[in-house]
């Protein structure tokens, strides 16, 4: 108690009406580095000396008195390990005691769990009360705190101390589920706050976009309210503040609404160049005729208003910028449907190759990560050709190792490699054998598989149930027996030692709002707290999987799947072995069967095997030698004559067996093809032409001169027949529609009729 009286003293020494605000208004207080110098300072003036271990003594039992309460931010620099056990004894006994009780043993096992004790216990302090007095604000303080200082090993501890205390029940109901992400998790926002997004200038236009909105609102998911906001508030109206200041009104000239089509049609986007450097470049925009669609929807919105509801809605109706024609998509989804039919005939055929390189993957990871758990800490382990060195000391509490150094001195966490190959092939597997979507897939709980009686045979089936998605509808999918078998390697992986699955609260990215918990399958812990897999995870799994494959695609780039590619290969694969579309339709969950053929990208099969017949009928028509097998010979005199064809000038384009009529004078030759490269050098033979023939005149050689001038002619049509290309190159299309002053009129003469 030495320690705690000369703090006690000298806090006597600072004005304050009680001891809490003497500490307050000391130096020591400001920052917990170099506290203990301002008392050892003022000690010697009193003629003593007090250690570093005396003043740390006495100021703990000051804390545990609640004789003073010192910061976070001050306790969050304090690193010492007698500050928990002694505020667990002192302050609050009985409520640690119940939090322990509470938490299952193994989460106290890693450093995170300690860590999380201590936070607890740093709350208390510096809010006094117990545990049970603990609010969601003041974890979310510390939360602060720590993302601010950048202490990412202290933030998983803090969302470890929020999971415990909301896990027992002692936070409201719409306290967050997590503390994870909480800065992008921000919840629904009302139309109004959807609108101030874009700082929009004119209020009655603020306004009644904001009327309009709410007006929607009951009929759409948040989601398509955002979108619609984000449409209409900044693509749409902040676009025209933007370009024409002061606008106040949606009567809008034609100048102006042509003027934001064109703009709108096109978009400004940054790319990453192979050198690494950033580029800006300017794109068509795919979205644009959705955005006009939705801006047309809001003008004819207001004017069927303004009929029922004049006070409200008339003085803003005004004629539509947008008209029908310019909504048009055909040419777009007739694209679209060209673009995702070639980017599955690319995927199909190499999916065998994927799915092997996963499971390979898989059992490399797994044999990786089974080597060093069996390894002695400090020992070097070389498994399928990697070494690796397994660190001497650890904070693990099973004594395995967490990460490892391989043999360029990388450091390699092999548990997380191992999850993620696990759970790249779970994903391929389920996604090839389901066609579901990825926010489909990351809905799947324990809950989803059950099972279902043939009420013909009786039989039990396994049908996995699909939650509601896109459409709202919910569905049941046959599982196979290879489904099943990734199914029940999930289910095994994360369920506990007492055979319960964990219950992981998630959130939904599109509808801002919270689920409740839920065994998910896909879920893993981190840092204590069980975590629904992110959709960013599972895509950065698939690419890693995609670059072991070594799949390229037609250009030679790396093949990229995203996990819709997935789904579009299964409607197609299950169409082509005789699924009827309709059922194909049901199973992946379309409102009309025109979207599941969309998905399909199907051979003409019927057009093709027409054409094979009419080919196989004509060839028995014609005389068989026609159709002999070609020597050697033959074909590398074939091959030869196109290699003859390459000229200095470009290429000759004399047909096969012939032979040349101008003696190789390929200047006067018309089937000399001249390359635009090579037009310099055309120009200089002219020149050079000219120069021959004044020479040629003023020698009197008049034969050279006639056969000069043949050459001149020919070499100045071939640069006539290249300029004239370029421009036609350069210049506007020409359709050929004649004008009214072009057409020629009839004439019909008639004669009155003779009586």
């Amino acid at each position: 108690m030495i320690g705690a009286r000369l703090l006690l003293a000298w806090l006597e020494a600072i004005p304050g009406s009680s001891w809490q605000q003497r500490w307050e208004n000391s130096p020591a207080s400001a920052s917990y580095d170099g506290w203990q110098q301002h008392i050892q300072t003022w000690a010697a003036t009193q003629g003593r000396k007090p250690s570093r271990g005396t003043l740390h003594s006495g100021l703990l039992a000051l804390i545990c008195a609640d004789v003073i309460r010192p910061s976070l931010p001050w306790l969050a620099r304090n690193t010492s390990r007698y500050l928990r056990p002694a505020i667990a004894i002192t302050r609050d006994p009985q409520g640690f005691a119940q939090l322990e009780a509470d938490v299952p043993a193994r989460e106290y096992a890693v450093r995170t769990g300690s860590e999380a004790l201590k936070i607890i216990a740093q709350i208390v302090i510096a809010y006094g009360g117990g545990i049970d007095d603990i609010v969601v604000g003041d974890l979310l303080n510390h939360h602060q705190l720590m993302s601010a200082h950048k202490q990412t090993s202290t933030l998983s501890a803090v969302r470890l101390a929020y999971t415990w205390l909301r896990g027992r029940g002692q936070f409201p109901s719409d306290a967050p589920a997590t503390l994870a992400h909480l800065t992008v998790r921000t919840g629904q926002l009302s139309p109004a706050e959807l609108i101030d997004r874009y700082d929009l200038r004119c209020q009655p236009v603020r306004d009644l976009l904001v009327d309009y909105l709410t007006e929607r609102q009951p009929t759409l998911d948040y989601a398509s309210l955002s979108g619609l906001a984000a449409t209409l508030g900044n693509l749409f109206w902040a676009d025209l503040e933007r370009h024409h200041p002061g606008l106040d009104t949606l009567r809008l000239p034609s100048e102006v609404s042509d003027a934001w089509k064109r703009r709108i049609a096109v978009k400004t986007v940054r790319k990453r160049c192979p050198d690494g450097t950033v580029r800006t470049v300017t794109e068509p925009r795919k979205s644009a005729p959705t955005v006009k669609m939705l801006v047309r929807a809001f003008y004819l919105d207001i004017g069927q208003w303004a009929l029922d509801e004049p006070e409200r809605w008339g003085r803003w109706a005004a004629r539509c910028p947008v008209s029908e024609a310019d909504c048009a998509v055909k040419k777009m989804e007739a694209e679209q449907k060209a673009w995702s039919d070639n980017r599955t005939r690319e995927r199909l055929p190499v999916l065998p190759v994927l799915v092997r390189t996963a499971e390979r993957l898989l059992r490399e990871t797994r044999a990786r990560l089974e080597a060093i758990d069996a390894a002695p800490r400090g020992s070097t382990v070389t498994v399928h050709g990697e070494t690796f060195t397994l660190p001497a000391g650890g904070h693990r509490a099973d004594g395995k190792a967490g990460f490892v150094r391989d043999s360029s001195g990388t450091r390699r966490d092999l548990r997380s490699e191992e999850r993620r190959a696990f759970y790249a092939w779970a994903t391929i597997e389920i996604l090839r054998h389901t066609g579901i979507r990825i926010e489909e897939l990351q809905e799947l709980s324990h809950h989803s598989i059950i099972r279902y009686k043939l009420p013909s045979t009786g039989e039990i089936v396994p049908l996995l149930q699909v939650a509601p998605s896109k459409t709202d509808k919910e569905r049941l999918l046959l599982i196979s027996p290879e489904l099943a078998d990734v199914l029940s390697a999930i289910v095994s992986r994360i369920r506990r030692p007492g055979g319960t699955i964990p219950l992981a609260p998630s959130y939904d990215s599109l509808e801002k709002t919270w689920n409740p918990p839920m065994p998910v399958l896909y879920q893993w812990p981190v840092s204590g707290e069980n975590r629904p897999i992110s959709a960013n995870t599972i895509r950065k799994s698939l690419n890693e999987t995609l670059e072991a494959s070594g799949l390229i695609d037609a250009s030679g780039q790396p093949l990229r799947f995203a996990p819709h590619d997935f789904r579009r290969i299964f409607i197609t694969d299950a169409i082509l072995n005789g699924l009827p579309p309709h059922i194909a339709q049901v199973i992946a969950g379309h409102d009309s069967i025109n979207t599941t053929m969309g998905y399909a990208a199907i051979y003409p099969a019927d057009a093709i095997e027409a054409h094979r017949a009419f080919i196989a009928r004509r060839r028995q028509i014609r005389p068989i030698e026609e159709y002999r097998a070609v020597t050697s010979e033959e074909w590398d005199e074939f091959l030869a004559h196109f290699e003859r064809r390459k000229l200095a000038l470009g290429e000759c384009g004399r047909a096969f067996g012939t032979d040349c009529i101008h003696e190789h004078s390929c200047v006067r030759c018309p089937v000399l093809i001249v390359s635009p490269t090579e037009q310099p050098r055309l120009e200089e033979i002219r020149d050079n032409l000219h120069d021959r023939i004044a020479e040629a005149e003023m020698n009197g050689w008049l034969g050279d001169v006639e056969g000069l001038q043949v050459s001149l002619a020919a070499a100045e049509e071939k640069i006539a027949r290249l300029d004239a290309r370029q421009a036609r190159k350069e210049s506007p299309v020409f359709l050929g529609i004649p004008t009214l002053d072009k057409l020629a009129a009839r004439i019909i003469d008639s004669q009155e009729p003779t009586s």
